[in-house]
């Protein structure tokens, strides 16, 4: 039985923390945690004090996110084997999305200068696909042997398929998410506008970014039809989910949309709901156009428009979508799967 230490930079009841911290327990793996209670950076010190003392007494010492600015450090404090859970990389969530500094910037630099140093120090590291696997060796420079792809896992004891029970006669739309620019939630604006007089109705979950330009465009636009939840609990999400006729994916205009596929991707799968989001790379990497999801130019609210009219028109692609997208789910992103794949490169790493 393999004992570990799991360190993560944000806390227990974060959505990547705890689906992990359950895929390991449920393999029978035995893990010390070393979580903070937020995700303030003011508790790295007391971290990395916990680890010192924890780490000799375990085989490996597991980082998770957000760990790029731990990961040197707890390096230089144990001679353990690291496994790096990276998830996402700074350098692309900074620069690409969030715009925080220009590419070749020293800004940018320093951003990508934090992913380089946590995966030079690790023995191995997990991204989210082969398609970020690719960019990050080709910003980096490195051959990728260190990396390995584990597809995103949602907790399937509260996000999984049940009856639809639907407080409206109108056909509903569904998004949830933090509002990152990624994320498009402006052409989920727009398309509902193109919508306006059909009987469709859009529910936006969360809060972000991007959540006071998103709410002002809305009021400019004059919407009727869409319905705006501040974050929920993800058990009722869960419920808000199961509401809805389709689920909503990323739409977004910059790179970073070409890079990731997302939780609620995934999420949209657990719940052999009917999913519309942008083509790119990593998405097609589990799913395909009209059999497991419909797959659309990004950044275009008409083709949005369109792909929902077409799933409210067409009861039997929509359920036909669902239900392979569950059952890609199943094959590739249950908490199961992602426990063995952690495992396999734990044993692995142990054994060098």
């Amino acid at each position: 039985m393999l004992k570990i230490l799991y360190v993560a930079g944000r806390e227990a009841g974060y959505s990547r923390t705890r689906i992990v911290l359950k895929a390991l327990q449920r393999q029978g793996v035995q893990v010390t945690g070393c979580f903070p209670p937020d995700r303030s950076f003011k508790h790295y010190p007391k971290l990395l004090w916990r680890t010192l003392k924890a780490a000799p007494s375990c085989d490996l010492v597991l980082v998770g996110f957000y760990g790029q600015l731990l990961l040197p450090i707890i390096r230089l404090l144990t001679r353990k084997p690291i496994l790096f859970d990276m998830y996402i990389t700074t350098y692309d969530t900074m620069v690409f999305d969030r715009a925080k500094a220009q590419p070749g910037s020293w800004k940018a630099r320093l951003y990508g200068l934090s992913d380089w140093l946590s995966y030079l120090a690790a023995d191995h590291s997990v991204l989210e696909t082969q398609s970020h696997i690719d960019f990050f060796c080709n910003v980096f420079r490195v051959d990728g042997q260190k990396l390995s792809r584990i597809f995103l896992a949602v907790d399937d004891e509260v996000i999984h398929p049940r009856p639809q029970c639907k407080r409206t006669d109108e056909f509903l739309v569904h998004f949830h998410g933090e509002y990152a620019p990624f994320h498009g939630i402006p052409y989920i604006l727009k398309a509902a506008k193109l919508l306006e007089n059909e009987p469709i109705r859009f529910q936006i979950i969360g809060r972000g970014i991007t959540y006071d330009a998103d709410q002002k465009l809305a009021r400019e636009l004059g919407l009727t039809n869409v319905t705006f939840y501040d974050p929920v609990a993800y058990e009722k999400l869960a419920d808000l989910m199961a509401e809805a006729d389709v689920c909503l994916g990323i739409f977004g205009d910059n790179d970073r949309v070409l890079r990731v596929t997302t939780n609620k991707v995934v999420e949209a799968m657990a719940m052999a709901k009917p999913l519309i989001t942008a083509r790119n790379e990593p998405v097609q990497e589990l799913l395909r156009h009209e059999h497991s999801a419909l797959l659309i130019e990004r950044a275009n609210p008409k083709a949005l428009a369109d792909a929902i009219l077409r799933l409210a028109a067409d009861s039997e692609l929509a359920t036909k979508i669902g239900r392979n997208a569950y059952s890609t789910f199943q094959q590739n992103c249950t908490i199961e799967q992602l426990g063995l794949q952690l495992v396999r490169i734990m044993e692995g790493i142990v054994k060098k």
